[in-house]
Protein backbone atom coordinates (compact mmCIF):
# COMPACT_ATOMS: atom_id res chain seq x y z
CA UNK A 1 0.00 0.00 0.00
CA UNK A 2 1.70 2.94 -1.06
CA UNK A 3 1.75 6.04 1.80
CA UNK A 4 -0.72 8.27 -0.10
CA UNK A 5 -3.36 5.49 0.23
CA UNK A 6 -2.43 4.90 3.84
CA UNK A 7 -2.71 8.18 4.47
CA UNK A 8 -5.60 8.92 3.06
CA UNK A 9 -8.33 6.71 4.71
CA UNK A 10 -6.20 4.55 7.34
CA UNK A 11 -4.29 5.47 10.52
CA UNK A 12 -0.79 4.56 10.43
CA UNK A 13 0.75 2.72 13.27
CA UNK A 14 4.59 1.71 13.71
CA UNK A 15 7.29 3.33 11.60
CA UNK A 16 4.51 4.36 9.46
CA UNK A 17 3.89 7.30 11.63
CA UNK A 18 7.44 8.71 10.53
CA UNK A 19 6.59 8.29 6.70
CA UNK A 20 2.95 9.26 6.23
CA UNK A 21 1.53 12.82 5.55
CA UNK A 22 -0.22 13.80 8.46
CA UNK A 23 2.10 12.29 11.08
CA UNK A 24 4.88 13.75 9.63
CA UNK A 25 4.62 16.78 11.56
CA UNK A 26 4.85 15.18 14.72
CA UNK A 27 8.48 14.97 14.84
CA UNK A 28 8.75 18.86 14.34
CA UNK A 29 6.21 19.91 16.38
CA UNK A 30 7.80 18.05 19.39
CA UNK A 31 11.31 19.89 18.72
CA UNK A 32 9.88 23.38 17.76
CA UNK A 33 7.05 22.69 21.02
CA UNK A 34 10.56 22.44 22.86
CA UNK A 35 11.70 24.93 21.53
CA UNK A 36 9.72 27.46 23.10
CA UNK A 37 9.64 25.91 25.84
CA UNK A 38 13.21 26.09 26.86
CA UNK A 39 12.97 29.87 25.57
CA UNK A 40 10.46 31.06 27.24
CA UNK A 41 11.48 28.91 30.20
CA UNK A 42 14.94 30.61 30.00
CA UNK A 43 14.17 34.39 30.11
CA UNK A 44 12.98 37.05 32.24
CA UNK A 45 9.00 36.39 33.06
CA UNK A 46 7.57 39.99 33.00
CA UNK A 47 4.68 39.92 33.14
CA UNK A 48 4.20 36.71 34.21
CA UNK A 49 0.60 36.49 33.50
CA UNK A 50 0.72 35.93 29.69
CA UNK A 51 3.64 34.34 29.73
CA UNK A 52 2.28 31.91 31.87
CA UNK A 53 -0.41 31.01 29.26
CA UNK A 54 2.35 30.69 26.39
CA UNK A 55 4.38 28.54 29.07
CA UNK A 56 0.84 26.52 29.69
CA UNK A 57 -0.06 26.37 25.68
CA UNK A 58 3.91 24.75 25.02
CA UNK A 59 3.98 22.27 27.61
CA UNK A 60 -0.02 20.93 27.18
CA UNK A 61 0.98 20.67 23.24
CA UNK A 62 4.48 19.06 23.72
CA UNK A 63 2.76 16.90 26.73
CA UNK A 64 -0.27 15.42 24.59
CA UNK A 65 1.47 15.39 21.09
CA UNK A 66 3.89 13.56 23.09
CA UNK A 67 1.23 10.41 24.28
CA UNK A 68 -0.75 10.86 21.09
CA UNK A 69 2.37 10.36 18.86
CA UNK A 70 3.17 7.39 21.46
CA UNK A 71 -0.02 6.11 21.09
CA UNK A 72 -0.11 5.79 17.03
CA UNK A 73 3.70 4.34 16.80
CA UNK A 74 2.20 1.52 19.08
CA UNK A 75 -1.08 0.90 17.37
CA UNK A 76 -3.07 1.59 20.03
CA UNK A 77 -5.56 3.51 18.13
CA UNK A 78 -7.19 0.44 16.41
CA UNK A 79 -7.43 2.33 12.93
CA UNK A 80 -11.05 3.91 13.82
CA UNK A 81 -13.08 6.92 12.96
CA UNK A 82 -12.75 7.69 16.13
CA UNK A 83 -9.19 8.55 16.85
CA UNK A 84 -9.51 10.33 13.41
CA UNK A 85 -12.01 12.47 14.58
CA UNK A 86 -10.02 13.30 17.70
CA UNK A 87 -6.70 13.95 16.01
CA UNK A 88 -8.59 16.71 13.35
CA UNK A 89 -10.21 18.01 16.72
CA UNK A 90 -6.97 17.63 19.40
CA UNK A 91 -4.79 19.53 16.10
CA UNK A 92 -7.40 22.07 15.41
CA UNK A 93 -7.02 23.00 19.39
CA UNK A 94 -3.19 22.90 19.21
CA UNK A 95 -3.25 25.73 16.23
CA UNK A 96 -5.61 27.78 17.95
CA UNK A 97 -4.17 27.54 21.18
CA UNK A 98 -0.68 28.08 19.39
CA UNK A 99 -1.74 30.80 17.81
CA UNK A 100 -3.13 33.34 20.40
CA UNK A 101 -0.08 32.31 22.81
CA UNK A 102 2.10 33.15 19.23
CA UNK A 103 0.59 37.25 19.18
CA UNK A 104 0.73 37.23 22.93
CA UNK A 105 4.47 36.40 22.78
CA UNK A 106 5.00 38.84 20.05
CA UNK A 107 3.02 41.46 21.67
CA UNK A 108 5.21 41.12 25.23
CA UNK A 109 8.02 41.08 23.30
CA UNK A 110 7.87 43.87 21.43
CA UNK A 111 5.98 46.35 24.70
CA UNK A 112 8.50 44.36 27.30
CA UNK A 113 10.79 46.17 29.31
CA UNK A 114 13.92 47.91 27.98
CA UNK A 115 16.30 46.97 30.17
CA UNK A 116 16.15 43.12 30.17
CA UNK A 117 19.05 43.41 27.12
CA UNK A 118 19.61 42.51 23.85
CA UNK A 119 20.65 38.52 24.94
CA UNK A 120 16.94 38.50 26.48
CA UNK A 121 14.85 40.25 23.81
CA UNK A 122 17.19 37.61 21.14
CA UNK A 123 15.69 35.21 23.00
CA UNK A 124 12.02 35.79 23.06
CA UNK A 125 12.77 36.89 19.12
CA UNK A 126 13.45 33.26 18.43
CA UNK A 127 10.59 32.14 21.16
CA UNK A 128 8.26 34.39 18.60
CA UNK A 129 10.12 32.73 15.38
CA UNK A 130 9.54 29.04 16.83
CA UNK A 131 5.86 29.81 18.11
CA UNK A 132 4.80 30.99 14.66
CA UNK A 133 6.26 28.19 12.97
CA UNK A 134 4.61 25.53 15.15
CA UNK A 135 1.68 27.39 14.79
CA UNK A 136 1.90 26.88 10.97
CA UNK A 137 2.97 23.25 11.85
CA UNK A 138 0.09 22.25 13.43
CA UNK A 139 -2.45 23.96 11.48
CA UNK A 140 -1.20 21.64 8.55
CA UNK A 141 -1.38 18.79 10.33
CA UNK A 142 -5.05 19.67 11.07
CA UNK A 143 -5.84 20.27 7.19
CA UNK A 144 -4.09 16.97 6.53
CA UNK A 145 -5.90 15.38 9.42
CA UNK A 146 -9.35 16.74 8.37
CA UNK A 147 -9.03 15.26 4.72
CA UNK A 148 -7.73 12.25 6.37
CA UNK A 149 -10.82 12.13 8.40
CA UNK A 150 -13.21 13.14 5.47
CA UNK A 151 -11.91 9.75 3.54
CA UNK A 152 -12.41 7.32 6.92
Amino acid sequence: MSNTAQAMGHLPSGTGVCSTVPDIFYIPELIFGALVWCLVASTYVFPPNPLGWVMFVSVFCFVITFIWFFVFLCGGHRNSAGWATADFAYHGLAAFFYLSSSVTLAFITLTGPDFLGLKSYRMDISAVVFSFVNTLLYFIHTIFSANRWKTF
